[in-house]
């Protein structure tokens, strides 16, 4: 078998789940010979990376026509030492080889006829606890920003009723008209703090012990205003807190672990085994939090969560982005033995979101089933490729 063309594929859901930020899932699909291709999205649906992954993915995937895609080693193995920057990291160069790498997984499996769970060894986990995540946009099918305890509450609530036993909110993340805080480091005034505790107090009355917290802060603290929010919060029982501060350094990140008894998640923006590397030898991180899409797929993903095994750290897939990212980390956390809980990302419930695949995978009481489709177990849709930018490479 024999890669005969790559098409890049930025699709346009018309909105992002905030007002003013464009959602453009961006899909690599490989194709081969034998009329099997395998899709893969790349981990940069959202903010200002619009054109760079699709750019990325133009690049390498000149390096891979005529390859054999069974060979996901040896081309995971090209695309990081042969294109320069990769061997640095970075967002973009991992977001085209993660995608590139999921396509070709979905080939491995359409091609044996298997979901890709079973080439990673079979399945461990039968159902994918889920949690409800970015409760900040509200619970319901079109996102909005909640400013008051009240709303916080009434979509904990919502997530409560629907059968889910966790959640995850940024208390911070807008203020009270509902505007973007931007970053807030340094020490906080009783203002910002009060506003971040009257919310979550409010979910937690309204839910009661039976649902987990989990603490988001996008990376928009430092050590100072963490260890402020963190045990300020700390009586709300948090499940963990998630990126509270810049994801480039672990020790950083030990300081707060040690100042604070919330354990501590990060991983959305660390990539390969080599970034992760520093926080499971330190023992910062009690969460992993790699994404697929830009980690650098299922290949580099399988092997974080094995590393992280070592270290008696968890993982829990990142997942915002388009169906296609959802359906390769349900195959992904179906076979790994530290799995903790997946997420659900509010988007993944938008209409326009939903509408870019052909299969709407959504969780039934809290759980995720796996899908049994070969491969990840998902196309896209055909009404999403009208209106999709596409370049081919032959």
């Amino acid at each position: 078998m024999k890669i005969t063309s790559i098409e890049v594929i930025r699709l346009n859901s018309g909105h992002g789940p905030v007002k003013g930020n464009s959602w453009f899932p961006t899909v690599v699909r490989v194709n081969t010979d034998e009329g099997i291709s395998g899709i893969g999205e790349i981990g940069l649906a959202y903010s200002s990376a619009k054109y760079g992954g699709f750019g990325v993915c133009r690049d390498y995937g000149e390096l891979l026509i005529g390859q054999n895609p069974m060979e996901n080693e040896l081309i995971w193995d090209k695309l990081y030492r042969e294109t320069f920057w990769a061997l640095g990291g970075g967002g973009f160069a991992f977001g085209g080889m993660s995608a590139i790498d999921i396509a070709l997984w979905d080939i491995k499996g359409k091609a044996l006829g298997v979901p890709v769970y079973t080439l990673l060894g079979g399945k461990l986990n039968h159902k994918l606890r889920t949690y409800a995540s970015q409760l900040q946009l509200d619970w319901t099918v079109n996102c909005r920003r909640l400013t008051t305890p009240e709303e916080y509450a009434q979509a904990a609530l919502r997530v409560k009723e629907e059968g889910y036993t966790a959640l995850k909110v940024n208390p911070t993340m807008f203020d009270q008209e509902g505007k973007l805080f931007g970053r807030y480091t340094g020490l906080l005034d009783r203002k910002i703090l009060g506003m971040a505790e009257s919310r979550i107090k409010a979910m937690r009355e309204a839910v009661g012990d039976d649902i987990d917290i989990l603490l988001e802060l996008h990376g928009m603290t430092d050590i100072g205003s963490a260890v402020q929010i963190c045990n300020l919060l700390e009586k709300y029982n948090i499940f963990c807190a998630e990126e509270a501060i810049t994801p480039l350094s672990a020790a950083n990140l030990l300081t707060l672990s040690q100042k604070t008894t919330i354990p501590q998640a990060t991983g959305e923006r660390i990539y390969g085994r080599w970034g992760f590397r520093p926080y499971f030898e330190n023992q910062s991180v009690r969460l992993a939090q790699p994404d697929l899409g830009n980690c650098g797929g299922i290949t580099e993903g399988k092997k974080i969560a094995d590393m992280a095994k070592t270290y008696d750290v968890g993982i829990q897939a990142h997942i915002c982005g388009g169906p296609v990212a959802t359906a390769a980390a349900l195959q992904f956390e179906a076979a790994i033995p530290n799995f903790v809980i997946h997420e659900q990302h509010a988007v993944t419930r938008m209409p326009e979101n939903i509408a870019l695949c052909k299969y709407d995978y959504q969780p039934v009481n809290g759980y995720y089933e796996i899908p049994e489709l070969p491969g990840i177990g998902q196309e896209l849709s055909e009404e999403a490729l009208k209106v999709a930018d596409i370049v081919t490479i032959k």
